[in-house]
């Protein structure tokens, strides 16, 4: 059928049916990503990106109405930086596209052809050799061509070939592909991309499309390449609303902090990309430039170690919500997805864009007490499509489920990817918090690291749920007064009282008040006697100590355990500020499992 206009539901059609190929084929592009960092997530990134599109849009009749909500969709769901790049080009044809309901061959590839120039501004260093090559040659072909083309699917299909030599070039362009012997992996996706139109146009209709489900396809047979060192971590993200500085002095004040840096979008809302490895100094000062409504940190070297240094073939994730030292969370190589604190309307990731001493000062400096907020499902799928590009399975432990809805989030996520990928993922609800899910997640490391087959894992760590303990010795009840867990009233008889409560957590993950005292020395002691009393016939395997910026209280509790259990704790840490946020700054804490 020739097709020589195109409306918005032909457009939304058109664009599904190469968001399908670029899912299909993201193992692929994991395993191919070598640029700019090795970390092998571009296909999984750029299957988040346009998965939105897949799951919220319904398509309109105008072509510019639908042109406009696909741009705005991977805009603010971009990942990484094919994924930015991507939004940035579909934004500029947005832009570039009058108010019709449909467009000509002519008014696409003007459209087309001006996009270019967004996605080379949004990137502060352009490098030849990727997607923004691909898009550059592609429109140009599509430009000097124009004739040529009768209609939209002479206008793909003749353009192949175009895509076909751009990428391969690209191997040529760059040296760390020459030397992988591999394209790059972003601008692959962007062929893969007009591949799955063209597949759409040549044989399916409509109504046989809407039928067919995207599976990722698994390839085994990709060599993996020689790992190169990280010199950023974090590979960080946000969405800036209304800033009050435009995108080149934005981008440089973004370069101070990194590199890979990408400024797109529009006035109202920007969107940024960049390689780091101080998210929260970068973070403290765009707060200055207008409100970050939105932040990712994906954390590169944990991403590389399971593409190339993975110690073992179970994955191990968590949240941060569990407190465990860097030193065991590195040895072990554990992924823990971050906790979303919101600070008046600035939007942090818990434990890194707002590490526990900058969260202490806005305690004291805000006026508005801090939200927190769960971690939504896309964040748990990004992280288990590309676990699951490189690992045989996945154990993933969370904070209590009665806290808060990022286990359930996280089981659904893990339901879909897993009939995705064919993979087994379990999810696990703690019911508990802090140093409590540190131990656990402690105790199925070790689990792995010994060889345990992973449903005798599962299994088992129903027991060491079980066999956790945490008391909270808090300091003061202003925080969970100013907080909303207690009411002014109590509050106030409280401070008049100096009642400092001890909590703890139920066998069904909810918090109690385990005992009452007049002051905090009193209260650990308490701590202290009970756990001595309980311990008598069951011997302690562990014990984490930790504390609010109160280190002294820590210590005391840790020279106590000591003496108790024989035992040095297996991690002194700083509560997380997600936790902090309900036990107030002071507050010092014991965690313990049983052998």
């Amino acid at each position: 059928m020739n097709i020589s206009e195109i409306d918005g539901r032909r457009l939304y059609y058109t664009f599904i049916a190469g968001a399908h190929k670029i899912i299909e084929n993201q193992v692929k592009l994991n395993k191919i990503n070598v640029f700019p960092v090795n970390d092998g997530d571009t296909g999984s990134n750029m299957a988040s990106t346009i998965r939105a599109v897949i799951e919220a849009i319904k398509p309109d009749r105008s072509y510019k109405v639908t042109v406009d909500l696909i741009a705005e969709t991977t805009l603010v769901n971009a990942r990484g930086n094919s994924g930015i790049i991507f939004a940035q080009f579909l934004n500029g044809i947005s832009n570039e596209t009058a108010n019709l309901q449909t467009i000509t061959i002519d008014q696409f590839i003007d459209s087309v052809k001006k996009s270019v120039r967004y996605v080379y501004e949004a990137v502060a260093n352009p490098v030849e050799g990727t997607m923004l090559t691909i898009i550059k040659e592609w429109a140009e072909f599509l430009d000097k061509n124009r004739r040529l083309f009768r209609d939209f699917n002479e206008l793909f299909l003749k353009s192949r070939s175009i895509l076909e030599k751009a990428l391969a070039d690209t191997k040529h362009k760059l040296d760390i592909l020459s030397k992988a012997n591999v394209v790059d992996a972003g601008a692959n996706a962007f062929v893969y991309f007009i591949d799955g139109i063209i597949e759409f146009i040549s044989s399916k209709s409509i109504r046989q499309f809407m039928q067919i489900k995207a599976e990722t396809n698994i390839f085994n047979k990709i060599e993996e390449h020689i790992p190169e060192n990280i010199e950023f971590r974090y590979c960080t993200e946000a969405l800036i609303s209304r800033p009050t500085v435009d995108h080149k002095i934005l981008s440089k004040l973004i370069q101070e902090h990194g590199d890979s840096v990408v400024v797109a979008g529009t006035e109202k809302t920007t969107r940024i990309h960049v390689h780091t490895n101080n998210p929260e100094i970068l973070f403290d000062k765009l707060k200055d430039v207008g409100t970050i409504t939105f932040q990712k940190a994906d954390d590169m070297l944990r991403q590389s170690e399971a593409v190339y240094k993975r110690k073992w073939n179970i994955a191990l994730v968590t949240d941060s919500a569990c407190d465990l030292s860097d030193e065991l969370m590195e040895h072990y190589q554990i992924h823990s997805v971050p906790i979303n604190i919101y600070m008046g309307d600035n939007h942090y990731l818990d434990k890194v864009t707002i590490k526990p001493e900058q969260f202490y000062s806005h305690l004291n400096k805000s006026k508005g007490y801090p939200k927190t907020a769960q971690i939504n499902e896309v964040a748990f799928r990004n992280l288990y499509s590309h676990l699951a590009s490189h690992y045989d399975a996945i154990i993933a432990i969370h904070l209590t489920s009665k806290f808060s809805g990022t286990f359930f989030n996280s089981k659904k996520a893990a339901e879909k990817i897993s009939n995705e990928f064919n993979k087994p993922i379990a999810v696990i609800d703690s019911k508990n918090v802090s140093g409590a899910i540190g131990l656990i997640v402690l105790r199925t490391a070790k689990a792995i690291e010994s060889g345990e087959k992973f449903e005798e894992i599962v299994k088992n760590a129903e027991q060491w749920v079980n066999d956790s303990r945490i008391f909270v010795s808090v300091k003061t009840l202003k925080y969970m007064v100013r907080g909303g867990r207690v009411s002014h009233f109590k509050g106030l008889v409280a401070k008049i009282l100096n009642v400092n409560p001890i909590v703890s957590m139920d066998e069904d993950g909810k918090s109690m008040v385990f005992g009452k005292t007049y002051n905090q020395k009193s209260n650990m002691e308490k701590v202290i006697n009970h756990v001595r009393d309980i311990t008598n016939e069951r011997k302690v395997w562990n014990y984490i100590v930790l504390h609010s910026n109160n280190p002294d209280a820590a210590k005391w509790y840790s020279d106590k355990m000591k003496l108790l259990t024989q035992k040095d704790p297996v991690s002194f840490v700083e509560i997380s500020p997600v936790i902090s946020a309900n036990a107030g700054i002071g507050a010092a804490s014991v965690a313990f499992m049983y052998e």
